[in-house]
């Protein structure tokens, strides 16, 4: 039997509105769902759900607003499925379109933050070492697991606003301490001394095995460069988010709870999943590109998880010149104002660069010629593209990205 507080019982009383008392009834049966003892306050959430997957996920939504629902936490809102800001991008079947900017506004008309980002993590909303947030996005859900050492589980579509509509989150899973401890670990051998570049894709690399191998395990992952980012760190969490069920890893040296191995596993010895060298790491990288080294590209996909600002002070010294396919980047509405506070907007689109918000190029339909390949430096872009949108894919660095862009062929260094 759920432990409800007094609050609970009020909330599902109907004292704090019909639309929050259906959401923790609803919360309330997933609770019990997964054996959870009771309920917590969460500081925060991300909601998934304003992505259009059919008339069920508007139905849903729009159902509390008629209730007359708002958030009880600070809510932002992953991608959606059309880019408000340049709705002119858009060249997909109207109706979806259409419904799918329905489903962005019910979740604005709840209360939550028009982020419309898969990087919440990069706006003002990033939560704090400690906090208990309900989060969905799986790169996300890893990225604050791990990078930031906030708490969340795997929160999914509906759910991630019941908790929103509530303020209140399962107590169970990685909401508690005894269950974030790594159970395995994953070592990178001779890396460690590697380039910025060479760290980006030893990151995705090790994410894509991690995924593969460890699954919804903790990993320790030991020996990765020294100059790993956290943009690094952001490509690793979402590889292994795309290629299994990962909600969270320990990089020992460079996350929060992983100071050393021993404090990663809680002093406890445990298995080796496996060890990666750097001729590991390239047979990895090369059977997540479908095409590779002089083939025809149509375009460059970037920015999946959404472009940091970090990342854009690397790209502009790459757009002196015109490219020859089609370039897309994707990124929050965050770094958009940071870009035009800049003038680097003006300078981009001079460079025949599409800047994307408020969606990916992977999941709705805004990239203009699919006849070639693409070629991408993101694993999980290069992860679901093959199946979400039918093409090829070249993987490298951002540079051959940016070399393959002007050459109309995948050049990689």
């Amino acid at each position: 039997m759920l432990d409800l507080s007094d609050a609970d019982r009020s909330m599902l009383a109907g004292a704090d509105g019909a639309a929050a008392a259906d959401a923790l009834t609803l919360l309330i049966r997933f609770a019990e769902a997964v054996g959870a003892p009771g309920l917590i306050d969460c500081a925060s959430a991300h909601v998934d759900g304003c992505l259009y997957h059919g008339q069920a996920s508007l139905d849903f939504a729009e159902r509390f607003v008629a209730l007359g629902g708002r958030v009880r936490v600070p809510t932002t809102l992953n991608v959606g499925s059309v880019d408000l800001i340049h709705p002119e991008l858009f060249n997909g079947d109207p109706a979806l379109g259409s419904a799918g900017k329905r489903l962005m506004e019910a979740h604005g008309a709840l209360g939550c933050v028009p982020s419309f980002t898969c990087a919440p993590y990069q706006t003002l909303f990033r939560p704090q070492l400690g906090d208990q947030i309900a989060w969905a996005e799986s790169n996300a859900i890893v990225f604050a697991n791990s990078v930031i050492g906030a708490r969340t589980n795997r929160y999914g579509d509906f759910i991630d606003l019941a908790c929103a509509l509530t303020g209140r989150v399962p107590d169970y899973g990685l909401h508690r301490s005894e269950n974030r401890l790594a159970r395995t670990r994953v070592e990178i051998v001779g890396l460690e001394a590697a380039s910025a570049d060479e760290a980006g894709q030893i990151a995705v690399a090790a994410g894509l095995f991690v995924g593969r191998e460890c699954g919804a395990t903790i990993a320790a992952i030991t020996g990765l460069p020294r100059v790993t980012s956290e943009d690094d760190l952001k490509a690793l969490g979402a590889a292994a988010a795309s290629s299994g069920a990962v909600a969270m890893f320990h990089a020992v040296g460079l996350t929060p709870e992983a100071p050393d191995l021993m404090t990663a596993t809680g002093g406890v010895e445990v298995p080796l999943a496996g060890r990666l060298d750097a001729a590991d790491i390239a047979l990895i990288l090369s059977r997540l590109a479908t095409v590779h080294d002089g083939a025809a590209l149509s375009a460059v996909a970037l920015g999946t998880p959404h472009f940091s600002m970090r990342e854009f002070e690397r790209l502009m010294p790459m757009c002196g010149e015109r490219f020859t396919v089609d370039v897309y980047v994707n990124t929050g509405r965050h770094e958009w104002g940071q870009l035009q506070a800049r003038g680097w907007d003006r300078q981009l689109e001079r460079a025949g660069v599409t800047v994307v918000v408020d969606t990916c190029t992977y999941v709705t339909s805004i990239m203009r010629d699919l006849s070639g390949a693409v070629m991408t430096n993101s694993g999980k872009w290069a992860y679901y593209a093959p199946g979400n949108l039918g093409v090829d894919v070249g993987f490298g660095t951002l540079a051959d990205c940016m070399a393959s862009a002007r050459a109309g062929q995948v050049v990689r260094a």
